[in-house]
C-alpha cells in the first residue's frame, strides 16, 4: 500500500486556489491515487457547522481560534488521519496555517498561544487517543503546502466581483495585507513544508508552477495538464 499523502493549499481570499485544488486532485486521480478532498474549517458535520459560526458569527480573536482548532481536531480524527493510514492523499483547502494567518496575523492573535493550540491538538499520540502529550511529540503537519501569494489589493479586486462575501472575505485590505505577511511568516517558519507559487499570472502560468512542485516530489509525472 502507498504512504499516504497530505497536502494543504494555503493564501487569502481571492488568490484562486479552488480551481488549482480540482485539477490537482483530478491529476492525482488520474496517476492512480485515491484522493480524499477535504476542507478546513470543515470536512466533517460538526466542523462544518463549526465553520458557519466562524464564518458569519460575531466573535474574538480567542474564540475564533479556538473554534477554528475545534473543528480542525474533529477533521483530523474523523478525515484526515484514518485516510492517510489506508495510504490515500488528502488534500485540504487550508489547515493550520491559515489559523495563524488569519486569527495570528491578521486579527493579531498571540502567535505562541496559537502554537500551544497547534501542539495540543495536532500531536500525533493524541490523535491515536493518548491524551498525555509531551513536549517531544510529533505534530501531524502537511507533507507539502502549496501557498498561492498574491498582492492584497489584488485579491481584493477579484473578491469585488465574486458572491456575497463572508465576515473574512468583507475586511478591508489593511487586514488582508497582515494576512498575507503571517502566511510568509509561517513559510519563513517551515520552509521544507511551503511551496510558494505566484498567483499574479495566467491559470495556466500557475497550474504549471503547481504541475513543477508536485513533479518535483514524484507524486505527479512531467506534462501533467488540466
Amino acid at each position: 500500500m502507498p504512504a499516504g499523502i497530505f497536502l494543504t493549499f494555503e493564501g487569502i481570499d481571492g488568490a484562486g486556489k479552488s480551481s488549482h485544488i480540482a485539477a490537482t486532485a483530478q491529476a492525482l486521480r488520474d496517476a492512480g491515487r485515491t484522493v480524499t478532498l477535504t476542507r478546513e474549517p470543515g470536512g466533517t458535520p460538526l466542523a462544518e457547522k463549526l465553520r458557519a459560526l466562524l464564518l458569519h458569527d460575531a466573535m474574538d480573536p480567542l474564540t475564533e481560534a479556538l473554534v477554528a482548532f475545534a473543528a480542525r481536531r474533529d477533521h483530523l480524527v474523523q478525515v484526515i488521519e484514518p485516510a492517510l493510514a489506508r495510504g490515500e492523499v488528502v488534500i485540504s483547502d487550508r489547515f493550520t496555517d491559515a489559523t495563524f494567518a488569519y486569527q495570528g496575523a491578521g486579527r493579531g492573535f498571540d502567535w505562541e498561544q496559537l502554537t500551544i493550540l497547534e501542539r495540543l491538538v495536532q500531536a500525533v499520540p493524541a490523535l491515536a487517543g493518548d491524551l498525555a502529550l509531551n513536549a517531544a511529540a510529533p505534530l501531524r503537519q502537511p507533507d507539502l503546502t502549496i501557498w498561492f501569494d498574491l498582492p492584497a489589493e489584488v485579491a481584493a479586486a477579484r473578491l469585488a466581483d465574486a458572491r456575497v462575501p463572508d465576515k473574512f472575505e468583507a475586511q478591508p485590505g489593511a487586514f488582508f495585507a497582515a494576512v498575507a505577511a503571517g502566511y510568509a511568516r509561517r513559510a519563513a517558519e517551515a520552509p521544507q513544508r511551503f511551496a510558494r507559487i505566484d498567483a499574479n499570472l495566467s491559470r495556466e502560468a500557475v497550474w504549471q508552477q503547481v504541475a513543477d512542485v508536485l513533479q518535483a516530489k514524484g507524486w505527479l509525472q512531467a506534462g501533467a495538464s488540466v
